[in-house]
């Protein structure tokens, strides 16, 4: 059969428009709180490029309430799920609701468990530049993070509970679903590292699961993996992994089988409008097991190439080092015409608006990645667990295909951004997960503070400029640098 398969985008007279998709979604998800907004999304002729305000505007329509917030969320997830069809094998074409309901072919999975032959690592230790930080020069670590303005405080706060009680590590109680097993930012290696559980699903690819296995015969703890009745333990990389975009009610028949509380993590990435077709997958298989186990936790990890509200005292960190750059600005300012290094945000703004979309990452990265925020929100406000924390900028491999990225990331430390490596990031999100497992993380009057506490932005919240009128500039010292 010619065309896409799995969870798809909606067909119309066009095709099936990831454009119109877009600006559908975020026009239903604005009808209610702000309608001017919502016609403005309706009426863009050009989203590729100007979707950068449209998201910005779901940001600042949700700051009039808690409960705009959440209707944003939810209205947001409603289209989605109403939009998104699914196209079986056969052909035949179905709504997304009806996945589940609809009698499929796949056999059932079955478990394989690898246990791990090295001893549990009790102690929080973190990987940076070469080294392995532990006690206080971890302190150490997170103090001068925050003075620098690379993590919130609320972060650096949450590592160092997790420092003080090393019996938190022992997530032996809990079952990590990693979805997007082989992802470099996902907590695998370290819940492994410390003897917990991963309940690991990626795509049946050998090349991935060779990695995995290696990983969890290298560690203490165990991992459980999704293969076909009567694999034999020694095919097992060639065999093991599940399809979320095809086979989304196969897997979610394998998790609803798993004994012990779920800690259901979205970690799965993929390049372009797959990267929307993923994320729904994943959306649509995190709503079916809430509604059939009550013991479901949500972690997620987001982009701070986003759109986010900040707390003042970021914002006052920012002013200060604004101030401080007088001449330095004044001057790019004149030779640029005004477009290089605005403020990042208006004076005494409490909260702030932190605009960090990268235009090049484009429309369906940030459909993706809003939809979690949305889930995150939504899961909430209804009296789920969720860990919801925003990741540094970090040199992944997605990151550094991208050259203009890759760049801006090289050139980034000249404007106070530090970037990660990603055995630190994935390290520093791990403890982070642990915390909010071990703690509940503390209830907040508004989602866009749930959004802040924690947040290790690496430096984007509290720089003096406005990111994208930095850009540029920073993606030319960035090029200057890998040439030199």
């Amino acid at each position: 059969m010619e065309g896409p398969t799995g969870v798809v985008f909606p067909k119309t007279d066009a095709g099936r428009s990831t454009s119109a998709f877009g600006r559908a979604v975020v026009a239903d998800a604005l009808r209610a709180a702000d309608p001017v907004g919502a016609r403005s999304a309706e009426h863009e002729t050009n989203w590729r490029h100007g979707y950068l305000g449209h998201f910005r505007r779901l940001v600042e329509a949700g700051l009039l309430s808690r409960d705009a917030a959440v209707a944003i969320a939810r209205d947001g997830l409603a289209s989605l799920h109403r939009r998104m069809t699914v196209v079986r094998d056969d052909g035949t074409e179905i709504g997304l609701d009806q996945l589940f309901t609809t009698p499929g072919g796949d056999a059932p999975l079955d478990t394989a468990t690898v246990t791990g032959t090295g001893d549990p690592d009790r102690e929080l230790t973190l990987p940076y530049r070469g080294r392995r930080l532990r006690g206080d020069e971890l302190l150490r670590r997170l103090d001068a993070w925050v003075t620098a303005g690379v993590v919130e405080p609320s972060c650096a706060e949450a590592v160092r509970a997790v420092a003080a009680n090393p019996d938190w590590l022992d997530l032996r109680d809990q079952r990590v679903v990693v979805l997007g097993g082989g992802a470099e930012m996902g907590p695998l290696p370290s819940v492994l590292r410390w003897g917990g559980d991963v309940v690991a699903v990626d795509l049946p690819r050998p090349e991935i699961w060779r990695r995995l296995l290696q990983t969890a015969h290298r560690y203490g703890g165990r991992l459980h993996v999704p293969v076909p009745a009567g694999t034999d333990d020694a095919a097992l990389a060639e065999h093991a992994g599940a399809d979320l975009l095809h086979r989304l009610p196969q897997v979610a028949d394998w998790l609803l089988g798993v004994d012990g509380r779920l800690v259901l993590g979205n970690y799965v990435y993929a390049d372009g409008a797959t990267n929307v077709r993923v994320a729904t997958a994943v959306d649509a298989l995190t709503r079916h097991l809430q509604e059939r186990r009550d013991d479901v936790a949500l972690a997620f990890l987001a982009t701070p190439t986003d759109v986010f509200a900040v707390p003042g005292d970021a914002v006052r960190h920012a002013e200060r080092g604004y101030a401080a750059r007088g001449v330095l600005r004044r001057s790019l300012r004149v030779a640029s015409g005004g477009r290089l290094l605005h403020r990042n945000y208006p004076p005494d703004a409490d909260p702030g608006i932190n605009d960090s979309l990268v235009p090049q990452q484009g429309p369906n990265y940030a459909l993706a990645k809003r939809l979690q925020r949305w889930r995150a929100t939504v899961a909430r406000d209804a009296g789920a667990t969720v860990s919801f924390k925003v990741a540094p900028p970090t040199r992944t491999r997605s990151v550094l295909r991208n050259r203009a990225l890759a760049a801006a990331y090289a050139g980034a430390h000249r404007f106070g951004i530090e970037v990660f490596e990603p055995a630190t990031s994935n390290t520093l999100m791990a403890a982070l997960l642990v915390h909010d497992l071990r703690t509940g993380a503390p209830a907040q009057p508004h989602p866009w503070q749930d959004e802040a506490y924690g947040a290790a932005h690496g430096g984007l919240w509290r720089v003096p400029y406005a990111p994208r009128s930095a850009l540029g500039l920073a993606v030319l010292l960035g090029l200057g640098g890998a040439r030199t």
